[in-house]
């Protein structure tokens, strides 16, 4: 499948908080999460190599149609209820239409 949406997004942590938000995110790859979803073709969480508390997601979704049903699910829902309890700040959203590239971990 072909990614046609995606987006970044970098959420900042509470003090000391950074690992907590990792885990959490890295639990969207479990069967039944979003990441593990056929129409969540990348799911990427990285952190902030100068500040281990700034995490950033990047995901692409064969289409936003497909992205927004699948975070309008109980799974998605769950993930993002804990995560603002996480966060010292609002997270900074930046969307975009993917066009070729790579990932192998």
């Amino acid at each position: 499948m072909i990614a046609t949406f995606g987006f970044n997004a970098t959420l900042t942590a509470r003090p000391g908080m950074g690992d907590r938000l990792v885990d959490l995110l890295l639990t969207g790859l479990n069967e039944g999460s979003p990441g593990a979803d056929e129409h969540c073709v990348v799911y990427l969480v990285s952190r902030s190599a100068s500040d281990p508390d700034v995490i950033h997601v990047t995901e692409g979704w064969t289409s936003e149609e497909d992205h927004h049903r699948i975070f309008a699910g109980e799974a998605a829902q769950a993930i993002v209820a804990q995560i603002g309890g996480l966060l010292a700040r609002e997270s900074e959203y930046t969307d975009y239409v993917p066009v070729c590239g790579k990932a192998a971990f």
